[in-house]
């Protein structure tokens, strides 16, 4: 499982391949299922060896024949392919002032991928694997009722059902005497034995060795029987949301994540924000222990001092000729913190950017910050880096 900066530095390099550009059609996309056979696609690539070999232009010829040679060298340093399935991304690019360069990446995806691809052309096709970064967080969701339950999972757009349960709940007994005692009784019994049965299968679904393995828990449904199951639930299991709906089942969840499109988006960002949160309290209380700006921040960084440094993910700032989010994201374990990319899509994002120059930290300890270190940071454009 890929840690957020890794999968932060994959999103990028997808970005960078989908805007650079080529002349002609030197630029080959070839997307692999997990399911396809690397044989299969060694033998398309010797075949369309072949036909390229009668493009009547030569210098188009020979820039096709050279993108093709570069992919199967490149699928050749893979015996069999990724359990996610795999992206190859060859062909010669136009940099500044005309300038070329060859590009020759292979990208495991971080989800399996259903796309199956083969394009030459004067740009690379990963719109699918981008695809797979959209809502990657995954959700649980719990829709009861006196009926039945459904435990549903949902990422980006997937939805799939893990478990549903089926229950007749007596109802209430219409008639006095001892037999409404005795039914009454019995109501609470089976209700309480549902509502155990419940809490129990959703630790088995939704927490794999003792960890929730989703993000959080929508309890949904018609009656109290969600908010009695939310007081049983394992501690572990993090409910972020309890909905009403007008019914159950399917049915129930579709409306159930209707419901809950805009709590889920802000989930998203709730890790962002927390973070930023904890950044502008520790200014608030003048606790000494935060940096921002480059130059305080490069100065607490060398000094073993930053906890966890937080940067905005599209700095501008360079260093050594290199984008600085790429650089610290190469070498921010040797300084031994954490490191958090934030964006512009949250208020506190916002303000991390324009009031404190969108890089910063929280340190482990005090630090007086007047002796200051001269920096050589300088903004510049965003240039492609692969």
């Amino acid at each position: 499982m890929l840690d957020e900066v890794e999968m932060w530095r994959m999103k990028k390099l997808l970005r960078n391949l989908r805007d650079s550009r080529g002349n002609g059609t030197s630029m080959i996309s070839i997307i692999i299922p997990p399911k396809d056979q690397i044989s299969r696609i060694s033998k398309m690539l010797t075949d369309e060896y072949g036909t390229a070999s009668n493009i009547k232009s030569r210098v188009n010829r020979l820039s096709v024949l050279g993108a093709i040679t570069s992919a199967q060298s490149k699928l050749k340093q893979y015996s069999k392919t990724p359990p996610n399935g795999l992206g190859i991304f060859v062909g010669t690019v136009l940099m500044e002032q005309n300038k070329e360069k060859k590009v020759s990446v292979g990208i495991e995806p971080i989800k399996p991928v259903n796309t199956s691809l083969y394009m030459c052309d004067s740009k690379f096709h990963v719109d699918d694997l981008l695809a797979l970064f959209e809502d990657e967080a995954k959700y649980g969701f719990i829709v009861m009722d006196g009926h039945s339950t459904v435990f549903a999972t949902l990422q980006g757009n997937v939805k799939t059902i893990l478990q549903q349960i089926h229950v007749d709940l007596p109802k209430k007994h219409g008639r006095g005497g001892q037999s409404s005692v005795r039914f009454a009784r019995l109501r609470v019994e089976k209700r309480n034995a549902y509502i155990k049965k419940v809490g129990e299968i959703a630790g088995n679904l939704f927490l794999t060795n003792c960890v929730m393995n989703v993000e959080g828990i929508i309890l949904a449904g018609q009656s109290d029987l969600k908010n009695e199951l939310s007081r049983v639930l394992d501690s572990r299991i993090k409910v972020i949301k309890t909905v009403d709906t007008n019914y159950g089942g399917e049915g129930g969840l579709n409306q159930a994540i209707e419901l809950c499109e805009d709590i889920l988006k802000d989930v998203k960002l709730s890790k962002e924000k927390k973070v930023l949160q904890k950044f502008f309290n520790e200014i608030n209380t003048e606790s000494g222990r935060f940096c921002f700006t480059m130059k305080e921040t490069m100065q607490c960084l060398e000094m073993g001092a930053v906890d966890t440094l937080i940067v905005y993910e599209n700095l501008p700032d360079v260093r050594d000729e290199e984008l600085f989010v790429d650089w610290i994201a190469e070498n921010y374990k040797n300084f031994g913190c954490a490191l958090v990319f934030v964006s512009d899509k949250s208020a506190e994002g916002t303000q991390f950017i324009e009031g404190f120059g969108g890089i910063g930290g929280i340190l482990r300890y005090r630090v007086d910050m007047e002796d200051q270190m001269d920096g050589d940071y300088s903004s510049v454009d965003d240039d492609e880096i692969f």
